[in-house]
């Protein structure tokens, strides 16, 4: 794994030059004004040399390739037709999020919340009764597969897209809760619980103190003399958060190893080069390359001489990794995505940073204009933006844009065009599931998931393939890594 502290010296050094009011001063090219003077009023620009890679995290280096099938469909789904999009460069888990990993998750939510929200933390619990089936023996696996350190080490399974997303949103604050302490601003604190706890939004909203070691001095002659770590410092890291279909497609594929002066050499089917599951490298010959199973009734192999030797997942960092360093991102188990699932996006997404699940949201705020007193556990409140605020907008007219262009009002075929309801923004008329007339298992509530899994034939091996569940349903096969997003350059170090 890449190491956390990268750039962390770096930025200690950077913010102890504004505590130690160095001598050298930095003159705006705008109007001549020193920064960091609080004789002229004190407007703070502090340094930054890039962003640091965060915990458990790969840089993976973006750029154009072509998403979509590279094999027969076999499925006849017809739903992930080949199309060139270019994603940014970002970050990514280099394994799947472990059983130990979750259980480190459950254990802070239990210490904060459980003994007056006992229900965040269950809420939060995999649903270990996927491992169940109705003809096989699997109970071993229901009552040890999450908790036994036998286990600890391989990734999580029964978890939901939901329960995915939450996680996410929980590294992100404990490793900004971190980074806060290891550069001296905040004091470690044990004893948070409820809404008193860490929270990224809520510390930079102002509505979380802490138990502050060295507050940064305001230069603000106007100021308190002392004040908190804005957006503005460059400290707290982006968001960690599911990748896009686009992102995992792109970082399974890992072209980067095939290309030569901008031109891909070979299209992979798989995360290797060559069409075969087995490797050709002499070292391992013959060895297979991910955890999947090879042909009905066969999960591990012949005794003695085992295939891909695991019979139910293997340990997350199994195997050989592709050329970003990414382990299994082929099979063990297929993982959500952040896409919401419609047959026809290849034909409608943008092809820059393509995604579709869109419902943009803005904080809640007061009478006065101030953001809205956070939650009781903790969290600022969010609501989705009104069709007001978005009448003059150019480029989106409503918050949410799960169908647009597919499932909306306009691309409905018996669309009525002299009688259009007052509303066409989201009327979900072609993927209706609930209510009187369900027509379609498809609903803004099905995500995508990608990749094979241990279950899986070696046709579901290639990171094209795509499958879709509902976002509150869980499985034995499916998991998850997170993303998370580059700022500021595409190339570490320019």
């Amino acid at each position: 794994m890449m190491k956390f502290n990268k750039h962390l010296p770096a930025v200690m050094m950077a913010l102890a030059v504004v505590l130690l009011g160095a001598c050298h001063k930095e003159t705006s090219k705008t109007t001549g004004w020193d920064y960091n003077n609080p004789k002229n009023g004190g407007f703070e620009v502090r340094p930054y040399v890039e962003q640091q890679t965060g915990p458990g995290l790969v840089f993976i280096e973006g750029g154009t390739f072509a998403m979509g099938q590279t094999q027969d469909d076999v499925m006849f789904d017809w739903d992930n037709q080949p199309r060139r999009v270019t994603v940014s460069s970002y970050y990514m888990d280099q394994t799947e999020v472990r059983n130990l990993d979750y259980l480190e998750y459950l254990y802070w939510l239990n210490h904060v919340y459980g003994t007056d929200y006992p229900g965040v933390y269950r809420k939060a619990l995999p649903d270990t009764l996927v491992w169940r089936d109705k003809l096989a023996y699997n109970e071993p696996l229901v009552e040890y597969y999450f908790r036994h350190p036998a286990y600890r080490n391989y990734p999580v399974v029964g978890v939901s897209w939901v329960q995915a997303s939450d996680y996410c949103a929980w590294r992100t604050d404990r490793v900004n809760e971190n980074l806060l302490i290891r550069t001296g601003i905040l004091a470690m604190d044990p004893s948070q619980k409820d809404e008193n706890n860490f929270n990224t939004e809520s510390y930079l909203a102002g509505q979380y103190e802490g138990l502050v070691d060295k507050p940064l001095p305001d230069l603000n002659p106007n100021g308190t003399g002392t004040r908190k770590v804005k957006m503005e410092d460059g400290l707290l890291l982006p968001k960690y958060r599911l990748p896009t279909e686009a992102e995992w497609e792109f970082a399974a594929l890992g072209l980067i190893g095939n290309t030569l002066f901008e031109r891909v050499v070979e299209r992979k089917n798989y995360p290797w080069n060559g069409n075969y599951t087995r490797t050709s490298e002499s070292r391992y010959y013959g060895g297979f390359q991910d955890n999947f199973r090879r042909a009905k009734g066969d999960y591990m192999g012949v005794a003695g001489n085992l295939n891909d030797g695991a019979d139910i997942p293997a340990p997350a960092a199994s195997y050989f990794p592709n050329d970003y360093g990414l382990y299994n991102m082929a099979g063990n188990v297929s993982e959500w995505v952040l896409d919401v699932y419609r047959p026809m996006n290849s034909m409608e997404m943008t092809d820059l940073r393509p995604f579709r699940g869109n419902t943009f949201r803005t904080e809640v705020r007061d009478a006065e204009g101030f953001v809205a007193q956070k939650d009781s556990l903790g969290h600022l409140k969010y609501r989705d933006v009104t069709t007001a605020e978005a009448i003059n907008r150019k480029n989106y007219r409503a918050a949410d844009n799960i169908n647009y262009l597919d499932g909306d009002y306009a691309s409905n075929i018996g669309v009525d065009w002299k009688n259009p309801p007052k509303d066409t923004s989201a009327t979900n008329l072609m993927y209706q599931s609930t209510g009187d007339n369900p027509v379609s298992m498809i609903t803004d509530k099905v995500r995508v998931y990608k990749g094979g899994n241990w279950k899986d034939g070696a046709y579901f091996l290639s990171p094209s393939t795509r499958r879709f569940l509902d976002q509150n349903d869980a499985s034995d096969c499916i998991g998850f890594r997170c993303a998370m997003t580059r700022v500021g350059g595409t190339i570490p170090g320019k």
